[in-house]
């Protein structure tokens, strides 16, 4: 993986031209990372290429959390016409590995992370959009166009549309006010930083929505395996303060919100293979139907649960995706 062609003048107009570049491990984005180097000095290169990726969201929330009081990577520099950004390098001791390696301190952590989310949710809103029905639609509405594609499925995508906005309608209004929903607050995305705080990464799609959001993001995590004691238990602890009315509509939310969440994620890891040839991600699959599945058991779910029974089946749902020759 090669540094754009601008970084080199990049680097060198903000001090940093002597600089070694190795590379970061990136995500599912065109977006590429990469190390710099300069003897003790470190910093981590965005490469967000325009017209693909536009770096200006992810600056704006970095700032709005680092006044927030969180751990956001300050910013270094940018050149938003090359869409380069140079920022806080955070290290490597990320949340995933660490519990790999240390399951012992999973309830800790786990605690740590709904504590962040507590304190976001009772901070002021950044000036995001707002997550709305449409775009609520255009993620789940991945599914029908990419997974029942790529597994020769004739579903009746009408109905599906209907259930969802059905459906949705409880989630939606309940978001007022609404909270920063940073839209992919995982194990993957969270680094344990030196001094015990968490550091926050991968934050520019955030939207202004419902607090389940993140929450069913990290407990419910694609990328890796939460039991449902662990689930349940950081659910309670996130509700403790609320009446029992209130937890009642939140945990129906919140499988509303992870239903949704994982009906768009096996949209996207499909097409993410069908289109950008990235096959690793159908390996997830088997997990995120699971998910999916837990989340349709809720009463809140039975219409949506009724459409997936009668047009994904479960013998459908275990069979993996073909993939032709070209692909592989």
């Amino acid at each position: 993986m090669k540094p754009p062609a601008a970084a080199a003048d990049f680097l060198k107009q903000y001090g940093w031209g002597d600089a070694e570049l190795l590379p970061v491990a990136g995500d599912a984005s065109f977006r590429r990372y990469f190390r710099a180097q300069d003897g003790d000095r470190r910093a981590i290169l965005m490469d967000a290429p325009p017209p693909h990726e536009d770096p200006k969201p992810f600056i704006a929330i970095a700032e709005y959390l680092k006044k927030s009081g969180f751990s956001a990577p300050d910013i270094f520099a940018r050149d938003l016409t090359n869409g380069l950004v140079l920022i806080e390098d955070f290290g490597d001791h990320r949340m995933r590995e660490h519990l790999d390696a240390s399951p012992e301190d999973e309830d800790a952590i786990y605690q740590q992370v709904v504590d962040l989310l507590r304190e976001l949710h009772r901070s002021p809103a950044a000036s995001l959009p707002v997550y709305d029905e449409a775009q609520y639609m255009r993620e789940v509405n991945l599914l029908t166009e990419w997974y029942c594609p790529a597994q020769e499925l004739d579903v009746e995508a009408e109905s599906f549309e209907a259930t969802w906005r059905q459906i949705l309608q409880p989630v939606i209004a309940a978001q007022n006010p609404p909270v920063t929903v940073m839209r992919d607050y995982h194990a993957e995305n969270i680094m344990l930083l030196e001094d015990g705080r968490l550091g926050l990464l991968d934050f520019q799609d955030a939207l202004s929505g419902h607090p389940a959001y993140d929450l069913v993001s990290m407990l419910q995590d694609a990328r890796r395996d939460v039991s449902d004691a662990l689930e349940a238990k950081m659910l309670a602890y996130y509700l403790a303060d609320s009446s029992a009315a209130a937890a009642e509509e939140f945990r129906s939310h919140y499988a509303i919100l992870g239903a949704q969440r994982n009906t768009k994620i096996i949209g996207i890891f499909t097409r993410l293979c069908m289109r950008d040839g990235k096959q690793r991600y159908l390996d997830f699959l088997p997990r995120m139907w699971g998910l999916l599945e837990k989340d349709l058991s809720h009463p809140a779910l039975e219409p949506i649960s009724k459409w997936f029974d009668q047009n994904i089946p479960t013998d459908v749902r275990n069979r993996p995706v073909r993939v032709s020759e070209d692909r592989k």
